[in-house]
């Protein structure tokens, strides 16, 4: 299956979200055929808050580790980091991934729909089976937050060239209806804790992000592993340093044949 037909099956695609090397591996180790990057992840891994294209360099180095695997990648580029739509088609060719997700925001305000559709035709026109994931901020920043404007903007970047549009935000049923049910490209959102994958499915939605909560919810494991064996607790269980290192001594040497 090619990571587009992913998103044209009986159920929804469950995207989970790495933000290193190893993440990734331990995601295609529990079976999930393709794995998405966390812009949040990648920046907090290096110091960095996430937005203001912090993630440019580390997206790329994560990307480029990640080639040659056995599991479809799509990288989270942010706005494409620049303003100049050649520029964003050419960063993303460098890439080498499956498919991107790119956003129509810049530090936290929605930008000219005109200018994100332009990026998406750029894309494509450079790399024709990438799969481009375009990302529709309004729900997300809580700016024109409205069905008519998401969809809106949503036809704007399928008419650019989009294979999947991404809502962040959105999870109120009855607004999924309308969305899906108006948008001809397969719709993205993120895992939500009142909305199953069944009842997602149901709703139209055809792929579902976990985004940045696999890392933070990492960072919360490892506090509590660290409390516990200073607490006098049980420490809890965890994979193997032996299976662990088995899984990175085999992508390297796959990578290196």
């Amino acid at each position: 299956m090619t990571f587009k037909e992913l998103h044209h099956q009986h159920s929804p695609l469950l995207l989970p979200n790495a933000w290193d090397v190893a993440s990734a591996l331990a995601f295609a180790d529990a079976g999930f055929p393709a794995i998405g990057t966390t812009s949040f992840g990648v920046a907090a891994s290096g110091g960095s808050p996430d937005g203001g294209r912090a993630s440019r360099q580390a997206t790329r180095a994560l990307a480029q580790r990640l080639r040659g695997t056995s599991f479809y990648v799509s990288a989270d580029i942010e706005d494409g980091y620049d303003d100049d739509p050649e520029y964003v088609a050419a960063y993303t060719v460098s890439l080498g991934v499956d498919g991107i997700n790119i956003e129509d925001s810049t530090d936290e305000r929605l930008i000219d729909p005109a200018l994100h559709a332009a990026k998406i035709t750029a894309i494509k026109h450079a790399a024709p089976d990438l799969f481009v994931n375009a990302r529709v901020d309004t729900y997300w920043l809580g700016q024109q937050a409205t069905v008519k404007e998401t969809l809106a903007r949503a036809h704007a970047y399928e008419a650019a060239g989009a294979d999947g549009i991404f809502i962040p935000g959105a999870t109120d049923p009855s607004e999924l209806r309308q969305l899906t049910g108006a948008i001809e490209a397969p719709v993205n959102i993120l895992a939500h804790p009142t909305l199953s994958v069944a009842e997602l499915g149901r709703l139209g939605v055809r792929r579902i992000s976990t985004g940045s909560l696999p890392y933070r919810a990492a960072m919360d494991a490892a506090v509590r592993a660290a409390v516990d064996v200073r607490d006098g607790g049980t420490p809890p269980a965890a994979t193997s340093y032996p299976v662990m290192q088995e899984r990175l001594v085999r992508n390297h040497r796959g990578r290196r044949g």
